[in-house]
């Protein structure tokens, strides 16, 4: 429920601060005293738009601020939101700067319109004068039935089976895509990827594959110089200038002059290591001398296989063997999922089989119910019609098929005679008064199956007096016990009904509002029955009102 209302600098109210009780609160005042503007302070703090008109004389920016009382639904939403939750209390905030700019509070943390929006459905609920269009919006009528008739729940369970069909139809035609497309190009990558797979690629080859055909290319002049040095290092054997011979020569003499020289011990040794170092460095180049081969088969084939990466290094736009193998992988993977996508396909078409069948069933079962709750929700609505005298009145609730989706495959239609013959669309058969009386009673039965903790009507009763507005006042305060009822209203039969009656008034140009005591009833109710001059006979019919 709403605990208390705080506004400050909004248009003409320059600042107001009010606490409200539970049941029927009535609100009352003479036209143009602010009645309007105080239920637009209300609607800013629940997330309406905002903009710089609002802001009023008196300062920079204008501040909305209203207290709630929570359950189990807001809690929710805060928690989802990461909101904080003191004292099982919810003051949401809002401020609008004379830019136009606004920013929006839940319990002192900022929060953005969208949350404030979803925290106002839960907790209230404003019927305007002008919602009885709400009579052609095929929403409402589909919630009013689907409250009535139990399907709540499980509208909200065809809402996510449809939101899951049309996952799974968008999953299906982006396969289908794909398929298409890799099917389209399945030769062309088959002939690419068969190519690079023939090559039989190896990472570093082409590196391995240059180095030799360099040394094939010159493997004569290789040679020649191989065996020039191999004939240095290791002469024939009648051939006494070997390097070797002459170290191992050299490092016998120093030693032998080491036994008076001890310095030449040391060269001795160095010279041994440097004979054993010729010596590798000798066997070394035999060896490369042998291994050299002059080869032109070999070459051919070096230079064909070098041949044949750089074209491929031209044809797949590469520089590298492994940029042609990771080519050709990718190319493999093509290839490979026209015949994985397909079995994707497969399964996809099942799941969106399956879920077709999800929802089918779901549009059944609301179906069945909603068809159930139809005449139960018309009858209901016939009898408080009958109240609110319209005696003769019909209302009928009527299931039409329309295209399955969200909310099932049903439209609802309300239809309405005010003489009992020859129903028709209820925003075209019913004047105005008739429309409110409709629009009331709708609510009033929609009451008593949503947990809705505060209600406003803003001036319901507009187009009925008399005993009329006196059932509807009736009807109005029967609500108030069980819920936060807040009733606008320029007609005494229905303000007597309240458990507490405000008033609206402007001073001075501002407009105020407080709670009325006894007497201030019975002069407000007074003059709501006779006007600016309040006769003694009003005063008596506004006490008889109050005391009925």
């Amino acid at each position: 429920m709403l605990y208390s209302l705080s506004v400050s600098n909004y248009i003409l109210i320059g600042s107001l601060e009010t606490r409200f009780p539970e049941g029927l609160n009535i609100i009352s005042g003479e036209t143009g005293a602010g009645k309007s503007i105080l239920l637009g302070a209300l609607s800013l703090v629940l997330g309406a738009k905002a903009d710089a008109s609002m802001v009023g004389p008196a300062g920079e920016n204008c501040i909305v601020e209203a207290e709630f009382g929570v359950d189990d639904v807001i809690c929710r939403i805060l928690a989802d939101a990461d909101l904080p939750l003191e004292d099982d209390r919810l003051i949401l905030r809002r401020t609008v700067a004379r830019s136009g700019r606004s920013r929006s509070f839940a319990n002192d943390e900022p929060v953005s319109v969208n949350v404030l929006q979803e925290l106002s459905e839960r907790l209230i609920d404003i019927h305007s004068q002008h919602q009885t269009l709400r009579l052609q919006d095929a929403r409402f009528r589909m919630e009013a039935l689907d409250l009535r008739a139990g399907c709540t729940q499980l509208r909200q369970d065809c809402v996510s089976a449809w939101n899951d069909l049309l996952t799974h139809r968008h999953n299906l035609q982006e396969l289908e895509e794909r398929l298409a497309a890799a099917r389209d190009q399945q030769e062309y990558n088959q002939s690419r990827w068969q190519r690079l797979e023939e090559a039989k690629l190896v990472p570093g080859e082409l590196e391995d594959l240059e180095a030799e055909q360099k040394q094939l290319a010159h493997a004569e002049e290789i040679k020649q110089m191989l065996s020039e040095a191999d004939a240095i290092l290791s002469p024939s054997e009648d051939d006494q200038a070997s390097p070797a011979r002459a170290l191992r020569e050299c490092a016998r003499i120093l030693e032998k002059a080491g036994r008076f020289i001890p310095s030449m011990l040391p060269l001795s040794e160095r010279l041994a290591s440097a004979r054993l170092e010729v010596e590798d460095i000798a066997q070394e180049v035999a060896d490369a001398a042998a291994r050299t081969d002059v080869s032109p088969e070999r070459l051919q084939q070096v230079e064909d296989r070098l041949s044949l990466l750089y074209g491929l290094f031209q044809k797949y736009g590469a520089t590298s063997v492994e940029e042609l193998i990771g080519e050709r992988d990718r190319l493999a993977s093509l290839v490979m999922d026209a015949t994985g996508l397909q079995a994707d396909v497969d399964a996809a078409r099942k799941a969106l089989d399956a879920a077709q069948e999800t929802h089918t069933a779901l549009c059944d079962q609301l179906h069945a119910k909603r068809l159930a709750g139809s005449g139960p929700f018309a009858a209901a609505i016939e009898e408080l019609l009958h109240g609110l005298d319209l005696e003769k009145a019909t209302f009928q609730v009527v299931l039409e098929d329309a295209a399955p989706g969200a909310n099932g495959r049903d439209s609802v239609q309300f239809r309405f005679s005010s003489t009992g013959r020859l129903s028709a669309d209820v925003a075209k058969a019913a004047s105005g008064g008739e429309l409110s009386r409709i629009m009331l009673a709708i609510k009033a039965e929609m009451a008593r199956y949503r947990h809705m903790p505060t209600l406003v009507f803003d001036e319901i009763d507009s187009g009925v007096s008399g005993g009329t507005a006196d059932k509807m006042g009736r009807l109005v305060c029967a609500m108030g016990q069980d819920m936060q009822v807040f009733a606008i209203t320029h007609l005494p039969q229905v303000a007597a009904k309240g458990h507490a009656h405000f008033l609206v008034s402007k001073a001075g140009g501002s407009t105020t509002m407080h709670q009325l005591d006894a007497d201030g009833r019975v002069q407000e109710l007074a003059r709501m029955l006779s006007g600016a001059t309040i006769t003694p006979e009003a005063v008596a019919n506004a006490k008889a009102l109050l005391n009925a």
